[in-house]
């Protein structure tokens, strides 16, 4: 996975913000990736079971299904797709507990571009991003 092409890599993006998943749509878009939103972790297994993603990219709270949560079910029923956690509730509590269930990687919210981009990149080359 080291050497992907960013155009053969479906990262799936799981916030209840419009505004935040279309930021970092057109974003991961703009970079070469290939992108689907979902606007909670009930949508975000709904379209797991449809297609094949190499990353999930999700916040941790959200309505109908949390993230903590999604992160179990994602790693319990897809092993082989990276997660990558991010938060900016509860001074980064949430992310420690998203890495200690799974996530391969954490971002802290406000997101900064640079890092998402960085941290998807280390992420599919199978290495860890635990930020906070």
């Amino acid at each position: 996975m080291q050497d992907e092409q960013p155009s053969l890599v479906k990262i799936l993006v799981v916030d209840d913000d419009p505004g935040i998943r279309k930021v970092v749509r057109t974003m991961l878009e703009m970079a070469g990736y290939c992108v689907s939103v979902a606007a909670n972790g009930k949508e975000a297994v709904a379209a797991l079971q449809q297609e094949l993603y190499q990353v999930v990219l999700t916040d941790l709270v959200m309505p109908e299904q949390e993230g903590i949560e999604t992160i179990k079910q994602i790693r319990r029923d897809f092993p082989e797709i990276k997660v990558i956690a991010m938060s900016g509730a509860f001074g980064g509590d949430y992310l420690r507990i998203a890495g200690y269930l799974g996530a391969h990687a954490t971002l802290t919210k406000p997101l900064r571009m640079t890092e998402v981009l960085r941290t998807i990149g280390e992420t599919l080359a199978g290495g860890t991003s635990k930020t906070p």
